[in-house]
């Protein structure tokens, strides 16, 4: 029997023993549901052209990712274990879902459409599948492959647009739902200043990261490379791995079975941190998660049964007992009240939150803003106005993630405030997605288009006719006082000189007039970005509020109904007559036996490793075709 098998079935027998208790039972239920679906995904990010489909497709000896020396991946690309291979693109339905959170997570609302697998390129790749026209939502990949087999899902995320794009919001999009994240890096130069900027934030998120450094074959200095790149990982946090790897290497060792040179690739060290920290993590962190919730369950569940048996052994005690029961009720039942601590914690986070998130947002903005107003300033913005615009869309992105990251954090500390108010134990926390940036950018509109201020030829020269014509009448009118012609050398002269004074001046103002519009098409971009991304930001963390609200309620809910059926049991058992007590005794006892060995599972779960079937050591393994 499997870990997960073994799991399931203690979580039924829980579920067989909690009887009428629909609230115990509605818990166990969920826990089922997290243990019908083991898989484990790791998502691979990086810049455009850094390898990452042909790192994939070297993980599992098969060209499942399309690899072009153009753009190749256009749409996420899910690789699972499944046998016989096969290939399906999912597809809107009736209601429209997220890309990158369908390609990770549960494809509620998409149609799943089969494709040969030889196929695939021309649905999830540019070149195939230009601007995405097909609208493919994400395409999934199944193969009957031995690295996969514990549950390992591998996501291959676009890189269209690079790291400093709007698109890496969709890429943080997908991090909170993945347990790892594979950080992709070609050898051919350190990490860039929009690398490290993405994997500090994506850090916060997700802290589970793995760094490759790919192409080791095509540049013989990556040893040198690696070493900065350590350098540079070691300021953005302890103990991230770097993996330098050869995609090429591993897949001609997978041809010719050669196992010395699939050591020389460098995977065999990373498929072993795949299976070791990352499939073997997740496996300890649900087995945690599955011993905490039948350890809970087992505890509320015991109390009324101890109570009733307390009370069958020891009438003349059952009075006090009953009385301390009454005491602990009246605690539990003040939990839930609205008027409880943990509530004014909540409510006044909540609000302390939304006022420091806003105040975040515009301080980031108003400093991008002043940043952006300074260049306009010392220069023309007409020529170089596409990439400015490109720059500022760039800066507000990177902005937007800091704040829905730092919110997001903000938000779990918050959680951790609340759950302090209940107990001393530890007490299990809400999912809180806020960081999931996924279109927040859709409602602002593009920045407009100005002028590039060039003049033409036939403009200039009459400018410049336009200041002459006054300076050669003029001076022409003058010089005539003294029997001179009206266009003369002297008026003339003066034409040309007043002319080119003119044409200047009409510049500088064409100049200051571009520069002006350029400020006001700025801040009417901050002002946008404000307003749609603070209205979403708002929202989110009204639904934390009642998320957090519901979780612990429904926890508090739990323990009083638990106390007050311990009441009820220890009373109905003080009424009981002695033949009645005795069969019933009986009965407890045999209850809390069944009771106290799914405990001692359940704590068990938290003492054994998680392996499912131990690997070979994967410093010896080839691929299998």
């Amino acid at each position: 029997m499997t870990e997960t098998a073994r799991m399931t079935t203690l979580v039924e027998q829980g579920m067989a023993l909690v009887g009428d208790r629909n609230d115990l039972r509605r818990r166990l239920e969920n826990t089922r549901n997290r243990l019908q679906d083991p898989s484990v995904r790791v998502i691979v990010v990086g810049e455009f052209k850094q390898g990452k489909s042909q790192l994939i497709n070297a993980l599992v000896n098969a060209p499942v990712c399309p690899v072009d020396d153009d753009i190749a991946t256009s749409v996420p690309t899910v690789v699972r274990q499944g046998d016989p291979a096969s290939a399906v693109v999912l597809v809107p339905g009736r209601n429209g879902s997220d890309p990158e959170e369908e390609a990770v997570g549960p494809e509620t609302g998409l149609e799943r459409q089969p494709v040969q697998l030889e196929q695939l390129a021309d649905y999830v790749s540019e070149k195939g599948n230009p601007g995405n026209s097909k609208n493919i939502v994400a395409a999934e990949v199944s193969l009957p492959r031995k690295l996969l087999s514990g549950g390992l899902v591998i996501v291959d995320s676009p890189g269209v647009g690079g790291l400093g794009s709007t698109h890496t919001l969709t890429t943080l999009t997908a991090l909170p739902s993945a347990h790892a994240m594979v950080f992709v890096s070609d050898a051919s130069q350190e990490f860039t200043e929009p690398e490290m900027r993405f994997l500090r934030q994506a850090m916060r998120i997700s802290p589970n990261v793995v760094c490759v450094l790919s192409k080791t074959d095509l540049y013989p200095s990556w040893r040198r490379i690696a070493e900065l790149d350590h350098n540079h990982l070691a300021d953005v946090g302890p103990d991230i791995p770097l993996f330098p790897v050869s995609s090429e290497l591993r897949l001609h060792a997978a041809r010719l079975q050669d196992a010395e040179l699939n050591v020389e690739s460098g995977f065999p060290a990373l498929i072993a941190h795949l299976r070791n920290n990352i499939v073997g993590g997740a496996a300890r962190i649900q087995r945690r998660s599955v011993s905490n919730d039948l350890l809970s369950v087992s505890e509320n569940f015991r109390l009324a049964l101890q109570s009733e048996l307390e009370a069958l052994e020891n009438p003349a005690g059952t009075p006090q007992m009953i009385a301390g029961l009454n005491a602990a009720k009246d605690d539990a039942d003040s939990l839930r009240k609205r008027s409880a601590r943990w509530q004014i914690t909540l409510n006044d986070g909540i609000g302390d939150l939304i006022a420091d998130m806003e105040y975040d947002l515009r301080d980031r903005l108003r400093r991008i803003q002043r940043e952006a107003e300074l260049a306009i300033d010392q220069g023309d913005p007409g020529p170089a106005w596409e990439q400015f615009t490109q720059w500022l869309e760039q800066s507000t992105a990177a902005a937007v993630s800091d704040t829905f990251v730092w919110t997001s954090e903000r938000a779990q500390w918050l959680a951790t405030q609340v759950a302090e108010h209940f107990s001393e134990d530890e007490v299990a926390l809400p999912a809180l997605k806020v960081s999931d940036t996924g279109g927040v950018l859709d409602p602002v509109a593009d920045i407009q288009e100005m002028e590039d201020g060039r003049l033409g030829p036939m403009q200039k020269v009459l400018i410049g006719m336009r200041g002459s014509y006054g300076g050669v009448l003029m001076f022409g009118l003058l010089t005539g006082l003294f029997g001179m012609a009206l266009i003369n050398p002297l008026s003339v002269g003066a034409g040309l000189m007043l002319g080119r004074k003119a044409y200047r001046e009409d510049k500088e103002a064409r100049l200051k007039q571009r520069q002006a519009e350029a400020k006001v098409l700025v801040r009417k971009h901050v002002d946008d970005v404000v307003f749609q991304v603070g209205k979403q930001l708002k929202d989110r963390l009204r639904l934390v509020q009642r998320a957090t609200r519901d979780h612990f309620t429904e926890i508090a809910e739990e323990h009083h109904r638990s106390l007050a059926e311990s009441v009820a049991a220890a009373q109905k058992a003080a009424a009981t007559y002695a033949a009645e007590r005795d069969m019933r005794t009986k009965e407890i006892r045999n209850r809390l036996k069944a009771v106290d060995a799914l405990a001692k599972e359940a704590r068990q779960l938290q003492e054994e490793p998680a392996v499912e079937s131990p690997p070979r050591p994967a410093t010896s393994s080839v691929p299998a075709g």
